[in-house]
């Protein structure tokens, strides 16, 4: 693939961003496009540097006239959020982001683009490539690890810059500066259960949530879109009268991404089989509606599964379903202060089966 960004403008810009949707960086593994970043800057003839977290740090000198102004550092992150349809065959730590054009907008195929923050650094480069533009001293600095728990951030080498002038680039907001940003804390909850085994007289079914649109907790949490664990759970929450054993439960993947998926697998009594396809069916439709304005493509589909090896134990069940019920998802509070700011909120972001780092829930 390249060059399928190659006519839209401002064309360095673009054309850097879609060198860097080439270069896998996760958080905590942004090894190549470190490299990468050292790389471009030595082919360019500009200073460069890291620091023992993995920073990296370009200058670039005053045009003339302007030695005396005031020396500015432009920041933006490495790191991404690697979130994927599940559906898609996608290793973000070896593969090559595919942008496409849709309309007015960038996005990616089945994949998160990486927007945040590659177009921060892709701007950061297109300034250090310029030519044309009147400025002082500016230094370029590129974190590691932001999403993650601003690692890079918080461990940067004492000295590394001397801008006393920073300016992030890190928003969603074009023509607009902000001067403050938002905290966050994790909260993991973990469920250890015992196996039993599946009733004879049942039959295994699969839930799957899919179609939502997802997106990034700080950003989209007041938008009303749907949360998959969310939706799956009331499915579960709600089957007490069918005998349902769940066995698996699967949905989100990132602690600040909003759940775009989820799959449940479980089991019920066979002489209730069609009662709980009319209950899906209806629940179906109340949980459409609600969402028919934000979520136009969500999918709620039913079909049989295989009978899993095992379920879980009712009791850590009837916990395990009561707690996703009960755990609230989205805006907490507005700001008395500043009309329209969300003020406090969450994202019920994950739920795992086996421990993954930042899950929300964890099978043992």
């Amino acid at each position: 693939m390249g060059n399928i960004l190659a006519e839209l403008q401002p064309k360095v810009v673009w054309s850097i961003f879609e060198e860097i949707c080439q270069i896998p960086r996760p958080s905590k593994k942004e090894g190549k496009i470190i490299e990468y970043l050292l790389e471009w800057a030595k082919k360019n003839n500009i200073e460069a540097k890291r620091d023992t977290i993995g920073n990296v740090l370009m200058r670039k000198a005053a045009t003339k006239g302007k030695e005396n102004s005031p020396s500015v550092v432009l920041q933006s992150h490495m790191d991404m959020v690697c979130e994927k349809n599940n559906d898609v065959n996608f290793n973000f730590e070896k593969d090559a982001i595919i942008p496409r054009i849709e309309g007015e907008w960038v996005k990616a195929t089945g994949t998160t683009l990486g927007a945040d923050d590659g177009i921060g650094m892709a701007a950061q480069m297109a300034v250090l490539l310029s030519s044309n533009i009147s400025h002082g001293p500016i230094e370029a600095l590129f974190t590691v690890d932001e999403e993650t728990g601003l690692t890079g951030a918080f461990e940067i080498q004492e000295n590394f810059f001397e801008s006393k002038i920073l300016i992030n680039l890190d928003s969603e907001d074009e023509g607009e500066l902000f001067i403050g940003c938002a905290g966050g804390i994790d909260t993991i909850a973990t469920f250890d259960f015992e196996k039993e085994t599946v009733p004879a007289n049942h039959t295994a079914l699969k839930i799957e949530i899919t179609g939502l649109k997802g997106g990034h907790s700080g950003d989209e949490i007041d938008k009303g879109l749907g949360n998959a664990n969310k939706i799956i759970n009331r499915f579960l929450w709600n089957s007490e009268e069918f005998n349902l054993k769940l066995s698996f439960i699967d949905g989100g993947n990132l602690r600040n991404a909003i759940a775009r998926e989820s799959t449940a697998i479980f089991t019920i009594d066979k002489n209730k089989i069609s009662q709980f396809q009319s209950f899906f069916e209806n629940l179906t439709q109340d949980i459409k509606k609600e969402l028919s304005i934000t979520e136009p493509d969500l999918a709620i589909n039913l079909t049989t599964s295989e009978t899993p090896n095992f379920i879980i134990d009712e009791n850590t069940q009837y916990n395990l379903l009561n707690s996703i019920y009960a755990c609230p998802h989205g805006v907490i509070s507005m700001s008395q202060e500043m009309k329209g700011m969300v003020e406090t909120s969450t994202n019920l972001a994950s739920i795992k089966n086996g421990y993954r780092k930042n899950a929300n829930y964890n099978y043992n």
